[in-house]
C-alpha cells in the first residue's frame, strides 16, 4: 500500500484544483489522426469542453508489460509510430508535448504495491498521440504514460485506477485509450457491425452505467463473448482503469458509440464530478 508520506508528496506536487474528469476514448485506426472523421471531430469537441489539466496521465492499450507497471519519466516523450503499412503522412506526425518527470516518479512510487517502476525509454505510442493531438492540439500540456501489466487479471486494472484516482484533485487528467470491442481478425472494412460486437458493447455500457464493475472483470461469466470481443484483452484494460478511478458521485456520459469496421467499438465515455 502507498504510505502516508507518498500521498503527501503527491499532493504537494500540485495545488488543489477542481476535480478533473476521467476520459476513455476508443481510438480505432491510426488513420483517425490524419483524416476528418466523426471520431476525430468528436475528440476535438471534447478537448474544447475539458478543463485544462496540469498534466495528463495516459493508459494506452499499446504499452504492455508483464510483471510490472511502468511509468514513463522522460522529459520529452518521443512520438512512437508503432504501426505498419500506413501512408507516409501518418509517420510524419509528431506530438512534441513535454513530459512530467517529477509527477511521473511520484506515480511510480504510489504504484509500488502494484510493482510500479520508472522507465525513460517509452514515450507516446499511437494510442496516446493520435487522440491527444485533437484534445490538446498545441501539445503544451505535460503528458506521460503508464503501462498495463498483462500478467494480471482484469480486476488488477480497476485497482490501478483506484490508486491513480487521487490525481484528479490535483489537476491531473487520467486518459484511457483502447477499444471496448477490438477483434481485428473479424474486421470487415465497410461492413455492418457483427452481432458479438454489438452484444459486448451493449453489455459493457449497461454494466458500466450500473457501476457493476465486478461483472466487467468476471472472465467466467463473460465467457466466449469476451473472447470474441477481445482475442487479447490489451484494448479492454484501459477502459477498466478509467472505471476503477471513478467514484459513486461521478456522472457518466457516453460518446462515439459506433461499431467501426464491423468489429471495433469506438465507444468512448467521460466520468465527471456531479
Amino acid at each position: 500500500m502507498s504510505t502516508l508520506s507518498d500521498l503527501h508528496a503527491l499532493r504537494d506536487r500540485f495545488s488543489p484544483s477542481q476535480r478533473m474528469p476521467l476520459v476513455f476514448l476508443g481510438h480505432g485506426s491510426p488513420m483517425n489522426a490524419i483524416e476528418d472523421t466523426a471520431f476525430s471531430r468528436a475528440w476535438s469537441d471534447l478537448g474544447r469542453s475539458l478543463p485544462r489539466p496540469k498534466a495528463i496521465l495516459v493508459v494506452s492499450a499499446h504499452w504492455m508489460t508483464k510483471g510490472t507497471t511502468l511509468v514513463d519519466v522522460s522529459r520529452m516523450p518521443r512520438t512512437i509510430h508503432d504501426f505498419y503499412g500506413f501512408p507516409e503522412a501518418l509517420y510524419a506526425q509528431t506530438y512534441p508535448a513535454p513530459g512530467a518527470p517529477e509527477l511521473a516518479r511520484e506515480v511510480a512510487t504510489l504504484l509500488a504495491s502494484h510493482h510500479g517502476a520508472e522507465d525513460d525509454r517509452w514515450g507516446l505510442d499511437h494510442g496516446a498521440w493520435t487522440i491527444l493531438k485533437f484534445l490538446y492540439p498545441e501539445a503544451d500540456v505535460p503528458v506521460f504514460q503508464v503501462s498495463i501489466d498483462m500478467s494480471r487479471g482484469l480486476e488488477h486494472q480497476l485497482e490501478i485506477g483506484q490508486v491513480l484516482s487521487q490525481l484528479r484533485d490535483r489537476g491531473g487528467l487520467i486518459l484511457g485509450s483502447g477499444n471496448v470491442v477490438h477483434n481485428l481478425r473479424a474486421m470487415r472494412p465497410g461492413g455492418q457491425p457483427l452481432d458479438f460486437a454489438l452484444e459486448f458493447d451493449t453489455l459493457f455500457a449497461d454494466r458500466l452505467e450500473a457501476r457493476d464493475f465486478a461483472a466487467l472483470t468476471d472472465r467466467d461469466s463473460l465467457g466466449s463473448l469476451l473472447r470474441m470481443a477481445h482475442p487479447t484483452v490489451d484494448h479492454y484494460l484501459p477502459a477498466l482503469t478509467i472505471a476503477g478511478a471513478s467514484n459513486e458521485g461521478d456522472e457518466l456520459r457516453f460518446m462515439t458509440d459506433a461499431i467501426d469496421l464491423g468489429s471495433v467499438s469506438m465507444r468512448s465515455f467521460v466520468f465527471h464530478a456531479a
